[in-house]
């Protein structure tokens, strides 16, 4: 599942099995790149992973509480735990092998 969300949705779903936080800017190029892989990387994972979009400048109490200070940064949680985290533009595959390692 990949859903843009503010910080009420983002608690609820944060803590339930793996999900990969997208924080992230409208105003953002790499950060809109990083939209279509985030959808590739969706497709490779289907129910096993959730894909949470969070606004960097709408959800500035998330941002301060997960220390993310640019963007796009991506934040995986497990059971609601940080278990990684991946700063600036990356590709698939390096995605694709930080979710492999939690699974």
């Amino acid at each position: 599942m990949l859903k843009e969300v503010n910080s009420e949705e983002f608690k609820e779903l944060a803590g339930k099995g793996l999900v990969l936080a997208d924080f992230f800017s409208t105003t953002c190029g790499p950060c809109k790149m990083l939209g279509f892989v985030l959808k590739d990387v969706e497709k490779e994972f289907g129910d096993d992973l959730t894909i949470l979009k969070v606004d960097f400048d709408q959800n500035k109490d998330l941002t301060a509480e997960y220390g993310v200070t640019g963007y796009p940064t991506l934040v995986l949680l497990k059971e609601g735990e940080e278990v990684g985290r991946l700063q600036g533009l990356q590709q698939k595959p390096v995605i694709i092998k930080l979710v492999e390692e939690h699974k």
